[in-house]
């Protein structure tokens, strides 16, 4: 069944249809990455693992999103839950204008939870340990988030979803604003959780696809074409729309 399932998935915003029938399983413990030129659908299935696009006006879903098992499609979903569980990384680093104890606490504060101060601190070293900020930050908790460089602000955003122990994180574009360097430290970090989090990232790079992923699917005009391990949908594509879109032919 893999962590994730879609099962006829149709997604439309109005008029437009953005996904047309998309059928795939996302296996835990993995990183699956999402490819296709802009406008094709990737960001918009991405959200829908958490129930985002919910936020849009005049959006339409049918179908079935199965996360461990549960149709979170169901009018009953509970959303606070899902979005706890699953969690997203956006493109653009987005930390909040606190300090970076704060940013860290921020959601178990959120979601209700009263915890003890030293079971806090407990939780912030756990979260910026696993993101291999510790040793930067240690002295620095009460330092202004906002005034850490790019690519500690997406780490920290990382290590604020960590914090309140979700099962999947959904990474929509993670390096496009960061350096060669950045990226490559934070594909690297994305190795590393992939141990303990299924990981989908949506990515404009083919090169990152090829590097980063296990699994990688190809979209185009809201279809799910191909999917299947990355080494084989890069090397021996299936689908000659796949084959066109990985040798620049078009998009």
């Amino acid at each position: 069944m893999g962590k994730i399932a879609t099962n006829n998935l149709n997604l439309w915003y109005d008029d437009f249809q953005a996904l047309k029938n998309v059928n795939s399983v996302f296996e835990p413990n993995r990183i699956t990455a999402i490819i296709g030129p802009s406008g094709c659908g990737k960001s918009t299935l991405l959200r829908v693992f958490n129930r985002m696009n919910d936020l849009i006006e005049g959006v339409k879903t049918e179908g079935k999103v199965l996360v461990d098992g549960m149709d979170i499609l169901k009018p009953e979903a509970d959303l606070v839950k899902l979005r706890k569980r699953v969690g997203m990384v956006f493109q653009r680093p987005n930390p909040f204008p606190l300090s970076v104890y704060e940013n860290i606490v921020f959601g178990e504060k959120i979601h209700g939870e009263s915890l003890r101060r030293d079971l806090l601190d407990e939780i912030v070293e756990i979260s910026l340990k696993d993101v291999l900020l510790w040793d930067e930050l240690k002295d620095k908790l009460n330092k202004p988030a906002m005034r850490l460089s790019l690519e500690q602000k997406q780490r920290l955003c990382i290590a604020r979803l960590l914090a309140v122990k979700p099962n999947v994180l959904l990474m929509d574009e993670p390096c496009s604003t960061l350096d060669p360097q950045a990226t490559a430290r934070v594909e690297e970090l994305m190795r590393e959780l992939k141990n303990h989090y299924t990981i989908i990232i949506v990515t404009h790079n083919m090169q990152q696809a090829a590097r980063v992923s296990d699994d990688t699917g190809f979209m185009l005009l809201g279809e799910l074409i191909e999917f299947g391990k990355t080494e084989e949908l890069f090397t021996a594509p299936k689908d000659k729309r796949t084959e066109d879109y990985i040798t620049g032919r078009y998009g």
